[in-house]
């Protein structure tokens, strides 16, 4: 337990100190790296949660296509030394922040969080993908049941139980690949 313990710490460690360090520095190619450096924490932290799909899908969509996208618009901008420069938004990009950080400690701390440890339906589902997306259904069960076998597990999960944490996700890729287009376009 003391081995799981040490590797959580040293993933927490390193996802709040590069994301401090993305949002710090002024060079924006080491603000990207360092980006990468969080997201790769990101996927430590869920296989250390028995999601090793959700690691798989970090890794291949967010430390690498995404990332890769950051890192080639910035080389595809002019004038990257120059970093970040202060400009009139700069309160804002402070205070909205800020008070999103104070929501999320308020609904927190004001949670009762003893609830979700009494709803059994949530550990059912968690632990239908476990076994189903890694070891799937069996072929005899497969030739019994037919077709429809296939759509279980995560799959129907997506669709049913996760599908607005699963458009979000959606939404997030198109906005980082338009962010993108507006850093490469000529001005």
């Amino acid at each position: 337990m003391l081995f799981q313990d040490i590797i959580f710490w040293v993933l927490s460690v390193a996802a709040i100190v590069g994301a401090l360090a993305v949002v710090l520095l002024r060079d924006v190619f080491r603000a990207a790296l360092m980006l990468v450096l969080v997201f790769l924490a990101v996927a430590g932290l869920y296989v250390m949660m028995n999601a090793e799909f959700l690691a798989v899908v970090q890794v291949l969509i967010y430390a690498g296509a995404i990332a890769i996208l950051i890192i080639f618009a910035i080389m595809l901008t002019r004038d990257v030394q120059l970093g970040n420069l202060p400009n009139r938004l700069q309160p804002a990009a402070v205070l909205l922040p800020a008070l999103i950080l104070a929501a999320l400690v308020f609904v927190a701390v004001d949670t009762d969080w003893s609830l979700l440890s009494d709803r059994t339906e949530l550990a059912e589902s968690i632990e239908m993908v476990q076994t189903n997306s890694v070891g799937g259904i069996p072929d005899d069960d497969r030739a019994s049941i037919g077709p429809a076998a296939d759509r279980s597990g995560l799959g129907e999960l997506l669709i049913n139980d996760f599908v607005l944490p699963f458009e979000i996700a959606s939404v997030l890729l198109l906005a980082a690949v338009i962010g993108a287009l507006v850093l490469v376009r000529e001005r």
